[in-house]
């Protein structure tokens, strides 16, 4: 929402002057902010954990995904980054190739690029392609004995290219998921809250009929601030909760972070920041669209990717 936005200091300072504990201690200001989050996703998604950053989140989604399923193999993308932790390096062949290499419990699926990945524009059909590479990975994994956890993917892959993954690669991806006893996790650290514009979480890009099981949230959820999120569904979570091991983080929600989260959705609205990057997006797209007819070497324009790029200068986070 902007560097040093007055509105998101003031909250941050009001909080401040009053209380600011570990989160053992109850406090208003979680359970609101659980509330107003709980209203910008589908109903399924019940369930919050508060956390300091998107690394921290992603760590988190990865345990409750193998503590739900009884599972360990994870999928994830070609090129895909999640996080600096140890465990989401293993599964970021982006860091892993450059490091200690592929995990035996980490499988790469291709990036769905149909402008220039394995399957193209051009193909007959490129969603069912790209969600078979899927399937073909978890039966392999199944004849060495193996059980996929999750398919772990960024809604709008970043580093992989700003990729834009056809509508209904998702559903077919976590049909094959579910029948396989796996779950689906989208990591919104960097695309989430109305970045891509026309929709406030970019998995919804992919249709009204696709609902994650696990969401990811970060970066722009505090504006600068250390927070994060992971929503899930109740049956997840009380199956993570089962272990009898409680979940803790000491100031993961603490009342000033979520006063800042409060004040972030605040301003959203308010100044219509989602409305707002989708016209300065639509803008944009139509003057590269206009250059890309003038000069061939320009290959693709890419709608939602534009707005992304353009709101997290919008919003006061650049990656």
């Amino acid at each position: 929402v902007g560097h040093c936005h007055p509105d998101i200091v003031k909250a941050a300072h009001e909080q401040n002057q009053l209380l600011n504990t570990n989160s053992r201690y109850l406090h208003d200001n979680l359970v609101n902010y659980a509330e107003r989050l709980s209203k910008t996703l589908p109903e399924k998604l019940c369930i919050f954990y508060f956390l300091n950053s998107g690394s921290e989140a992603n760590d988190l989604a990865l345990r409750l995904a193998r503590q739900y399923t009884k599972h360990e193999d994870v999928i994830v993308l070609d090129h895909a980054y999640h996080g600096h932790l140890t465990s989401l390096i293993d599964i970021s062949p982006y860091k892993f190739r450059n490091l200690e290499g592929q995990k035996e419990w980490v499988h790469v699926a291709p990036v769905p690029d149909t402008y220039r990945g394995l399957y193209r524009e051009d193909h007959e059909d490129s969603v069912t392609a790209y969600a078979n590479e899927v399937k073909n990975i978890i039966e392999q994994a199944h004849k060495r004995g193996r059980k996929v956890a999750a398919f772990f993917v960024e809604s709008l892959p970043s580093v992989g290219g700003q990729i834009i993954p056809p509508a209904g690669y998702f559903q077919k991806v976590a049909e094959h998921m579910h029948k396989a006893g796996g779950v689906f996790i989208a990591d919104e650290i960097q695309v989430g809250f109305g970045r891509v514009g026309k929709h406030f979480w970019a998995f919804q890009l992919q249709g009204e009929d696709f609902i994650p099981d696990i969401v990811t949230m970060g970066k722009p959820i505090g504006n600068g601030h250390p927070i994060a999120c992971v929503a899930t569904t109740k049956e997840i979570a009380e199956a993570f909760a089962a272990t009898g091991v409680e979940y803790f983080n000491t100031f993961g929600g603490n009342p000033v972070s979520c006063a800042i989260g409060l004040a972030v959705l605040d301003v959203i609205e308010k100044e219509h920041l989602q409305a707002h990057a989708t016209e300065v997006g639509n803008f944009l797209m139509k003057l590269l669209k206009e250059q890309k007819i003038k000069h061939p070497i320009i290959g693709d324009v890419r709608y939602q990717c534009l707005i992304y790029i353009f709101s997290c200068f919008l919003f006061g986070s650049v990656k």
